[in-house]
């Protein structure tokens, strides 16, 4: 078996993912790390965050930059495809990724969107998560969390929840990651 993971650490750095939002995040990826650190002897962490465009970044650009413009989703897929293809061949390491966001992504990037993760990131993937973080008024309806519901019955390793304060980080985690998920 593989010994070695990269786990990717997606994030939307646009205006409205607010510092509690991002800590939110930042408890979950912990969690993960930690997760499969104690299942791989090595884990290498990718961290790369978007608004219009996304780019890989250190951990404190990533939780601590402040970014305007709205949100295109498929530019950080592209990234971590386009890193995946250049230093973590499928065939030699286990891939995971988790992806926070408000849900916020524009109508037209929807389609794109979509289509990347079920052709090439869903595929590269041993697990996929996407977390949606944000207050009671933003649960359901989101374009993300909608659009996502389309995958979760085809992709057993794509799993997706909201996350409204860190009480919920752990039950959520536990869900997603530790519940019987056997890892590769």
């Amino acid at each position: 078996p593989m010994t070695q993971a990269v786990m990717f650490c997606l994030m939307d750095t646009s205006a409205s993912m607010t510092e509690f939002r991002k800590d939110l995040a930042k408890r979950l990826y912990m969690l993960l790390h930690l997760f499969l650190a104690r299942h791989y002897r090595s884990v290498e962490i990718v961290f790369i965050r978007h608004t219009y465009t996304a780019s890989e970044v250190d951990e404190e650009t990533f939780f601590h930059g402040r970014e305007t413009g709205g949100t295109v989703v498929s530019s950080a897929l592209e990234e971590m495809l386009r890193i995946v293809d250049a230093r973590y061949p499928v065939d030699d390491w286990n891939i995971y990724a988790a992806q926070a966001s408000d849900g916020h992504n524009f109508d037209h990037d929807m389609p794109r969107t979509l289509s990347l993760l079920q052709q090439q990131v869903l595929p590269a993937c041993q697990y996929y998560a996407y977390i949606e973080v944000g207050d009671e008024s933003d649960i359901g309806g989101s374009a993300l969390w909608d659009g996502y519901s389309k995958l979760v019955d085809s992709f057993p390793h794509f799993d997706r929840a909201h996350v409204l304060d860190s009480a919920d980080i752990y039950p959520v985690f536990h869900k997603l990651f530790a519940s019987g998920r056997e890892v590769a």
